[in-house]
């Protein structure tokens, strides 16, 4: 299977790896993974990611030259004692990346090989730490049932105490710490159900305050979201943000046991109506009968890595507001199913929700985020309506708007709606707006939009010549002149109303390219 460079590295993180050296840029794909000792036999390393274990430094670079001119697309190496510009300077083609001296390399091993072998790689659960920990204040690792770090947001040597910077450089908790954990009844507490257990801190074992929660899915333990306070201390809604990474975190860890197979992602098949709405249900614990509603969520310009910052974001504060919120990327847009919500109306709270993802979500990714929130569905099966209601409001949002509801916009997305009719239908149009197009195209003048724009001001002269600029004098010829060059009839409520529809269609395809 094939991923990028830069999703190696984003999965492998600061603590463990840097990388020196990108001369072909960061997203050049990686086909494999490949382990060299400097005693090795030479081989092709065409498109692979090699790893010179045997040696360090100054010893490595001739292994280092041998892997770049058999083709690898990366080579990491550590360094030791050496200056960083003999090895950055040692490839022409295949990145350089130096691992930490004190990392192990069966680690370092392990996590690429997860990236590269499925589809859901650890790159969503760093992803998900990431933004757990901005919720949170603190520093996050995400740990299976056996203490191994399988992802942690990053690494911050000021704040990080003893039992963190054991954890993320071995990848695995340090036994005498786990060992106190057991004691103080932590893991029990962790693995009877949701709910987040606090713990003290204690200078004298080199422990910061933490809170902790487990990951389940149903009864079934997964592992464990740990954070430890960092040195702004923790936010006011840490705890309830924590609560809803747990959720995130056991959708992540079902799939990435499931993907291994061939298999349809789930939500995104239900909100394209490809996929039947009880297997969604019984996948994710969600009453298929209860309303749905879905919010749409975009950051046009993001790029993938902005758009996958977005997912992270989205799923957290899905979560939070609803205890099974599944989600689903298509392209550069992010969906969540939320569950539960009034079949009557939209509620507050899920506003406020979405305008919180919006402000985060915009801070992270660099890009302007806006939200469409979907009329409620009756029930599961709905979602796929909802969504397409969420992608309508999305369309129509007013340039300044960051969030907004269908009924908010029913009138302009009526309006969109049947103006797209008008469109597939040319025999309905009147052949005097068409003459009137024309003229303009022809001589260069906008007559039509000086129409435009009286009637969209319902007639009023002066309402109309004001937003032209212009004298009304000159509003009332260029009607007397567009009314002779095209015969239209603006006398005529019915006429008046095609050609407003008619003009307005003519604007909007202007527009649209």
């Amino acid at each position: 299977m094939e991923t990028s460079l830069r999703r190696l590295l984003g999965a492998l993180g600061t603590p463990l790896a840097e990388a020196l050296s990108t001369p072909d840029g960061l997203d050049v794909p990686v086909s494999g993974l490949a382990i060299v000792d400097p005693d090795d036999e030479p081989d092709d390393y065409a498109g692979r990611f090699v790893l010179v274990i045997g040696a360090r430094g100054r010893e490595a670079v001739h292994a280092v030259r041998g892997v770049d001119r058999r083709g690898a697309v990366a080579v990491a190496v550590k360094i030791g004692a050496s200056d960083p510009d003999l090895l950055r300077d040692a490839t022409r083609r295949a990145a350089v990346v130096a691992v930490r001296d004190d990392a192990r390399w069966d680690h370092v091993e392990q996590l690429l090989r997860e990236v590269l072998e499925t589809d859901a790689g650890p790159d969503e659960l760093f992803s998900l730490a990431q933004t757990t920990a901005l919720l949170t204040g603190g520093l996050v690792s995400i740990e299976d049932t056996g203490s191994r770090v399988l992802a942690y947001s990053r690494y911050d040597s000021a704040s990080a105490d003893e039992l963190r910077r054991l954890s993320v450089l071995g990848w695995q908790g340090p036994a005498d710490y786990l060992g106190l954990l057991r004691e103080w009844g932590v893991f029990d507490r962790v693995r009877a159900g949701e709910g987040v257990v606090r713990i003290d801190e204690h200078p004298e074992l080199g422990i910061r305050r933490r809170l902790a929660a487990g990951i389940h899915a149903g009864a079934r333990w997964l592992g464990t979201i740990w954070v430890q306070e960092g040195s702004t201390g923790f936010t006011p809604r840490a705890e309830e943000a924590l609560l809803g990474a747990t959720r995130v975190a056991a959708q992540h860890l079902v799939r990435r046991r499931t993907r291994r197979s061939p298999g349809t992602d789930l939500v995104a098949g239900l909100l394209a109506g490809r996929v039947a709405p009880e297997l969604v249900a019984g996948v994710y614990g969600i009453d298929p009968e209860a309303p749905v509603v879905v919010a749409a969520f975009t950051a046009p310009g993001a790029d993938a890595v902005g758009v996958a910052e977005l997912a992270a974001v989205v799923a957290v504060h899905a979560a939070t507001y609803r205890r099974t919120a599944p989600t689903a990327v298509d392209g550069d847009r992010v969906y969540a199913v939320l569950p539960g919500v009034p079949a009557d109306g939209i509620e507050p709270g899920l506003r406020a929700m979405c305008a919180e993802v919006v402000a985060l979500a915009g801070r992270r990714t660099g890009s302007p985020v806006r939200s469409g929130i979907g009329a409620p569905a009756p029930r599961l099966g709905g979602a796929a309506v909802s969504r397409a209601e969420a992608d309508r409001v999305l369309a129509t949002m007013p340039a300044d708007a960051d969030v907004a509801t269908l009924p908010d916009l029913r009138a302009e997305i009526l309006l969109d709606e049947t103006l797209d009719l008008l469109a597939a239908a040319p025999e309905v149009r009147d052949p005097a707006v068409e003459r009137l197009l024309a003229h303009d195209a022809e001589h260069g003048s906008d007559l039509a939009g000086s129409v435009l724009t009286w009637l969209d001001a319902h007639g009023d002269v002066r309402m109309a010549a004001e937003r032209l600029v212009v004298h009304p004098n000159t509003l009332r010829h260029r009607l007397r002149r567009a009314t002779a060059v095209s015969g239209l009839a603006l006398g005529d409520p019915r006429a008046r109303l095609m050609a407003h529809l008619q003009l307005l269609l003519a604007f909007r395809t202007t527009q649209r390219h």
